[in-house]
């Protein structure tokens, strides 16, 4: 009885050391999948915060909060799904639904840039959309940074068997959400800290939460900046990389070529140089699609609907005036007396358009002065 109840605990042990195995197994690879997407993370910590700026301040918090539940729905219920079915069967379709999504990036960041060329800063301003629609926008954005981020975390863990991936994948998911959208809480909330601190006695802690609140105003407008580059270049990156996975060279080599020389020209800042080159070819291919794809919308659906709206408009302000001139060549009815006097009494030119009573006769008028004065002499 002993011996076999000690084996079942080797037995147990052996599991346990196996799940544990397990388990660090798991976290390396979702620790390494998380780091090939930082990139992308910084640009999502990025995009985030211009959907929550000019807002009250009371409001900041519960947008990030909606905004970073549907990123976790994207994330649960469209990209996880998608993507683990596609890579277990339909591989090949991968690239064109992401390159479609980096299009839509790319669309997005080129009509921010317009608009803001078009209308200027307080037009974009004023015409700041309601919360639904801000936080809409917010999470169709989030879709595509996300579906990214997954599928960057995909392509480290293909390897895997299929329930590897599910887990490795569902904590990069959460880990991912998380890290954003509390930086970005942090960085919409930073005014209110700097509030606190400018309350408090000390002279220096008062000062810095000054400078604090002074500040914030232009990190969120730099924000916003990087925040609109960051989707052309993700956008622009993921069409180039997309484009040399299906086949076509020669634009992802010149990029990579100008990466490459950059690199080796700069000495210890290579790195870094390197990056930037190719995060600057990135955002140009992304704006010059994406401005060709805001000049198709404007040529076809924008100019559409603004046609609906003049040929409406015209309409309703001709239906006045039809209406009116159609009343005047309608015959107008004869009014009896007495409602002709109540309109002498309430406004002048009815009494001027009103048809008038018959004169009465001479002899009418003697027979109503004799029953007058009999009666008066009764």
């Amino acid at each position: 009885m002993s011996a076999g109840l000690a084996a079942l605990l080797d037995d147990v042990a052996v599991l346990a050391r196996a799940a544990a195995a397990s388990i660090d197994d798991v976290g390396l690879a979702a620790a390494k999948a998380g780091t090939k997407a930082a990139g992308v993370v910084i640009d999502d910590t990025a995009v985030t915060p211009q959907y929550v700026r000019g807002l009250a301040a009371e409001r900041e918090i519960p947008i990030v909060k909606r905004i970073a539940l549907g990123s976790l729905r994207n994330k649960f219920l469209i990209i996880l799904p998608v993507i683990l079915v596609l890579s277990q069967f339909l591989p090949v379709l991968l690239t064109p639904l992401l390159m479609i999504g980096g299009a839509y990036l790319c669309y997005e960041g080129a009509e921010k840039i317009w608009e803001r060329i078009a209308h200027g800063e307080h037009a974009v301003e004023e015409t700041q959309p309601d919360e639904k629609t801000l936080i809409s926008g917010a999470i169709r954005t989030d879709l595509i940074l996300s579906a990214e981020i997954m599928v960057i975390s995909l392509n480290e863990v293909a390897h895997e068997t299929f329930w590897n991936r599910l887990i490795i994948l569902s904590v990069v998911a959460v880990i991912m959400t998380v890290l954003v959208y509390g930086v970005v809480g942090l960085i919409v909330k930073m005014d209110d800290a700097g509030l606190m601190l400018a309350e408090r006695p000390g002279k220096t802690t008062a000062k810095f939460g000054r400078g604090l609140v002074k500040a914030m105003p232009k990190v969120l407008t730099a924000l916003t900046v990087v925040g609109t580059v960051a989707m052309l270049w993700v956008g622009g990156h993921i069409l180039l990389a997309g484009i040399d996975e299906l086949g076509f060279h020669p634009l992802y080599d010149f990029v990579h070529h100008m990466e490459e020389a950059a690199h080796d020209a700069t000495g210890a800042l290579g790195g870094v140089i390197g990056w930037l080159v190719n995060t600057f070819a990135s955002a140009v291919a992304g704006l010059i699609v994406g401005a060709l794809i805001v000049l198709f919308m404007s040529l076809t659906f924008h100019r559409k609907s603004h046609g609906a709206e003049e040929k409406h408009e015209p309409a309703t302000a001709a239906a006045p005036a039809a209406s009116a001139e159609a009343a005047s060549e309608l015959p107008v009815a004869p009014v009896p007396a007495e409602t002709t006097a109540d309109a002498d009494a309430e406004t002048e030119p009815v009494a001027k358009t009103a048809p008038t009573a018959p004169a009465p006769s001479v002899a009418e008028i003697e027979t109503k002065t004799e029953d007058e004065t009999g009666t008066g002499s009764k």
